[in-house]
């Protein structure tokens, strides 16, 4: 059991948890819930429950075959893997990639919004209203895309490995967080409204820079498996530099989408979240991330001097914080 929990790798299941939640309470408390009432019931309490844990699952899913595309890889960057070790067979690592994507997918399928309230009118809700499901189906190809040769395997490749993390990651674990409470789409406009997508959008911005900060540690290992991530192809002082930005600017957009009118609801601000609690949030981000971006741009090569280097940790807490916060400002 020791060995499939560190397979799933806990710590990493925390952040698409929050952003989940965070996703669906910012959706509860916006100008777009669909229920006149905001009634806080309990189908939309174990409507939340239920996506977050799928999102948890998916997760540990996409952790477990990034292991198996990864093993050679692993055998060089991180020895102690089970995989590595022999403590969990390629055999039992797949059955448990299978099971976890199944336990992730199959129950959104009653992840389905207001005015259907009970899990029989929920499973027989028209297609169209199966919002959240489509998207972690959509949220399962990218970590295939991500991973296996067979579907690209972006992983290889500087850009197109963030890219795949950015968008499932951070701009769709977002929508799919609110698709458990509102609308992410229209029949006739195809988006319900920008605000889900501008949050998530946010949260995408940040990642595609931040999600690097691991590939400076992992450089030898990715050498050798033909992985050319930013400090390889740019050098580590470059690369570092190069992923400064989205530490700090993604935060700023808090405060203009919290004035700005929404192009597709034009009576309400694109944020409808309370307007002073974000500009305050997206501030203090910022400057969270400018305090991280001195650490890493300080001595760059202390970053692959260290498997757990001070920033990626600030990255997985400042991407909490901002989950948290977000939904506080949905509350307030």
């Amino acid at each position: 059991m020791k060995s499939y929990i560190t397979l799933a790798r806990p710590f990493t299941l925390l952040p698409p948890l929050f952003g989940i939640i965070s996703g669906a309470i910012c959706a509860w408390g916006s100008a777009h819930n669909p229920d006149p009432t905001r009634a806080l019931t309990t189908s939309v309490i174990l409507t939340i429950v239920l996506g977050s844990i799928c999102a948890s699952f998916l997760n540990a899913a996409s952790n477990s075959i990034n292991q198996i595309c990864d093993l050679e890889i692993d055998r060089i960057n991180k020895p102690n893997r089970p995989l590595v070790t022999g403590a969990i067979s390629l055999r039992k690592a797949w059955i448990f990639t299978w099971v976890f994507y199944a336990l992730a997918i199959i129950p959104t399928w009653w992840v389905v919004v207001y005015p259907y309230t009970s899990w029989s009118a929920k499973f027989h809700a028209p297609i169209a209203a199966h919002e959240c499901f489509f998207i972690y189906i959509a949220g399962m190809i990218f970590t295939f895309v991500y991973s296996a040769p067979e579907l690209g395997r972006t992983k290889r490749h500087p850009i197109g490995a963030n890219v795949t993390i950015a968008i499932p990651r951070g701009c769709l674990l977002k929508v799919a967080g609110w698709t458990m409470v509102a609308h992410a789409f229209a029949p006739r406009t195809f988006l319900a409204s920008a605000e889900p997508w501008f949050i998530g959008s946010v949260f995408m911005f940040f990642l595609l820079g931040a999600a690097s900060t691991k590939d400076f540690s992992d450089m030898k290992g990715d050498a050798e498996g033909g992985c050319r991530t930013l400090p390889i192809v740019f050098g580590v002082r470059k690369a570092a530099w190069m992923i400064a930005p989205s530490f700090v600017f993604p935060w700023l957009l808090l405060p203009l989408g919290a004035w700005l009118r929404d192009p597709l609801s034009p009576g309400h601000h694109i944020l409808t979240g309370n307007p002073a609690f974000l500009t305050i949030l997206g501030i203090f981000l910022a400057l969270w991330g400018v305090y991280t971006v001195y650490l890493i741009v300080r001595n760059p090569d202390e970053l692959t001097a260290t498997e757990n280097h001070p920033s990626w940790r600030h990255m997985y807490l400042m991407m909490m914080a901002a989950q948290i916060g977000f939904a506080a400002a949905y509350i307030v």
